[in-house]
């Protein structure tokens, strides 16, 4: 969308006649060669050949110092790769860095040496758009074989096209000596088919002796297309359903959200207060309902203990899936937001359901008490995290790392309050910080986050159950059929269970996406792994993998 086709709401811009966009083209001066402006934030092109020239000014100069997504993209006359930047510290000054190339010379800088998260955003964008990113440190496929042929996301890829894996593909990685000198390395595969490995994530580590010198997690076992589907499908109707497969643990409610904001911020829909107070619940006992199984499965990577904490975990969980079953008539596939609301009131008798949410709550302080007696105090627990697996804030910031991830690394970001949505910020509630950069410490987070999610649920309960029945509007009045402006370009997030989950839209004027992008949490967390495991033991690196909370479903989408 062109710079004239939007008008600023800020009064300040208005007075000063300078905008955010003036502004940030000013500091990059001759970088940029063009405007945009994104609804969410204003668009600076820059060419392909000065990447890391732009991106060290805004980090440095300007303090964007957050990559949150790379959306890669072809159109008919070029390639187009959008670098989504923001802050820690305010998260609502974004800028977009649009980066096109030509149709015959897809060539771009990478933005790893500024920002290393852009290693496998960039890589992403190669597999599946077909960009090639210079100075890249790693350039290869990620989710698709290295034998691949064409790019899934190109306008000329050929579907039907045969696809043979070489022999190679399928050769023993052992058989030469990978011994050197009188070095003890050795290659061990870890997954794809392990608990431990929390889904088909395969970890090619090389130990010397018994410390990790280096290690790849190799992706893409699960991926099963989700933003192509997306593409396919009609903004209305046809694309909530998805977002519940991608983090399909528990997190079914936080990922609808994602889209949900996203779409209505794009078609300019207002959520009545009264859904809002339903979405806002609904997510926080998704929320719980993700930490739990997270918290069991942790204790279970760790010392192996599954017939207590494990069983306790998923006892608990149960009753917030029992909850979440009654709201949403499903256990796991909810699809329970629509575009402008939710599909249906709260059952009835609500008293009943409100009763059930209260006796959970109640209940919660003494299971958590036990959690603290079993899992925090116990001394193997202590000496296998506390210490161990160990992300620097720097480090985690760079990697893009959200979430509890980045909050266990003394990171105050949530999007919750940071951009606030849905009803966030009519209640009293506190954002979960631990500066032990350490296993330990994200466990914590998660533990002490399931109290703060309850105390959200229980305001929310209050206000449900006093809400005048007359007034108690679940949807907006969303038209039948959604078209957008074309060329209209949005991204929006929400604070997931597992950190930023977020959504880039482009809008074609059509009533399907022309781009659908989704920046999973766990995709850029699970890059911070190396960083944690290298000289460390490989159970060491087993506690740091669990620690992450991945869903290869949502990494591989």
């Amino acid at each position: 969308m062109s710079l004239e086709e939007q008008q600023s709401d800020d009064p300040a811009e208005l007075e000063s006649g300078v905008s955010r966009g003036d502004e940030l083209a000013d500091l990059l001066g001759d970088l940029v060669v063009g405007r945009e402006e994104h609804l969410n934030a204003p668009g600076l092109v820059i060419r392909p050949d000065e990447v890391q020239d732009a991106l060290f000014k805004l980090r440095d100069e300007a303090g964007f110092d957050h990559l949150s997504c790379v959306t890669a993209q072809e159109y008919e006359d070029r390639y187009e790769s959008i670098y989504h930047l923001t802050k820690f510290d305010d998260r609502t000054d974004e800028v977009s860095v649009v980066v096109p190339t030509s149709k015959d010379n897809p060539v771009s800088q990478s933005a790893e040496p500024v920002f290393r998260t852009a290693d496998w955003h960039e890589r992403e964008a190669y597999d599946l758009v077909g960009i090639q990113y210079e100075d890249h440190p790693d350039l290869r496929r990620i989710l698709l074989p290295d034998t691949w042929q064409g790019h899934p996301l190109g306008l000329d890829y050929d579907q039907d096209r045969p696809q043979i894996a070489t022999l190679r593909e399928h050769a023993n990685p052992l058989e030469e000596d990978h011994r050197a000198g009188d070095s003890n390395t050795m290659y061990i595969n870890i997954g794809p088919h392990h608990p431990a490995t929390h889904g088909v994530l395969h970890v090619e580590t090389v130990v010397d002796g018994e410390q990790v010198v280096d290690l790849d997690s190799d992706i893409g076992y699960l991926h099963r297309c989700e933003e192509q589907m997306c593409q396919q499908g009609t903004y209305r109707h046809q694309i909530m359903p998805y977002p519940d497969r991608w983090d399909y643990i528990s997190a079914g409610l936080l990922n609808e959200w994602a889209y949900a904001r996203t779409a209505e911020d794009l078609a300019d829909i207002e959520v009545p207060e009264y859904a809002q107070i339903i979405r806002t619940m609904g997510a926080e006992l998704c929320r719980i309902a993700s930490h739990m199984i997270a918290l069991g499965t942790f204790a279970l990577d760790v010392y192996g203990d599954f017939t207590a904490i494990f069983m306790y975990a998923m006892r608990d969980r149960e009753i917030v899936q029992n909850i979440l079953e009654d709201l949403t008539g499903q256990r796991m596939m909810f699809n329970y937001f629509r575009l402008g609301g939710v599909v249906w009131d709260l059952p009835e008798p609500r008293e009943e359901f409100f009763e059930k949410i209260r006796d959970f709550i109640d209940e919660l302080p003494q299971a958590l008490e036990e959690y603290h007696d079993m899992i925090t105090s116990n001394e193997i627990l202590q000496a296998r995290t506390v210490g161990t697996g160990v992300l620097p804030p720097e480090v985690a910031k760079s990697y893009g790392a959200t979430g509890p991830v980045a909050r266990g690394s003394g990171i105050d970001y949530d999007l919750r309050r940071d951009d606030s949505y849905g009803y966030y910020d009519e209640l009293d509630w506190d954002v979960v910080v631990e500066d032990g950069c350490d296993n330990f410490s994200r466990l914590l987070v998660r533990m002490r986050e399931v109290e703060e999610s309850a105390k959200i649920i229980q305001q929310c309960v209050d206000l449900l159950e006093d809400w005048p029945e007359d007034e108690r509007n679940i949807q907006a009045n969303v038209p039948r059929t959604l078209k957008p402006e074309e060329d209209t370009e949005i991204y929006r997030a929400v604070e997931g269970a597992k950190g930023e989950l977020g959504i880039y839209i482009r809008a074609d004027g059509t009533d399907k996406p022309a781009r659908f992008k989704i920046r999973s949490p766990c995709f850029s967390n699970l890059q911070t792994l190396p960083e944690m495991s290298e000289g460390e033991y490989i159970p060491d690196m087993i506690a740091s993998l669990g620690s992450l909370d991945i869903v290869l479903g949502e990494v591989d989408r």
